[in-house]
């Protein structure tokens, strides 16, 4: 079984794989009508809710909500980090490195608490 700290991790990072895919996966498919991709990525949506929702419920027994939001964030921008380049074929420049670590600097003194 996975720990109680560990469990909202797992889940946020699993929704945040289908979230990618249902905000920015449609953009190899200029193609197709409009709406029909907002149908696509809503019922991909859908998943990344049931995988979040209980994220955060289960989380919020172990970190605070601001916590849980700031875990949020940088999965998902991991995860973007990687879709782009894998996916999308888009180069991370160091702008985005700088700007991912500003990020990571951020979520450091959300966890640490008060100085």
């Amino acid at each position: 079984m996975i720990s109680p700290s560990l469990l909202p991790i797992v889940l946020l990072t699993m929704s945040n794989v289908f979230m990618t895919a249902a905000w920015y996966g449609h953009l190899k498919f200029t193609d197709r009508p409009l709406w029909a991709v907002v149908l696509v990525s809503w019922g991909i949506a859908f998943f990344e809710y049931c995988l979040a929702v209980p994220a955060n419920r289960y989380g919020h027994a172990v970190y605070s909500a601001a916590e849980l939001k700031t875990m949020q964030e940088v999965i998902t921008l991991v995860v973007f980090a990687v879709f782009s380049v894998v996916y999308l074929k888009e180069a991370l420049t160091i702008n985005h490195a700088v700007g991912f670590l500003l990020i990571a600097a951020g979520a450091f003194f959300v966890f640490k608490g008060p100085l």
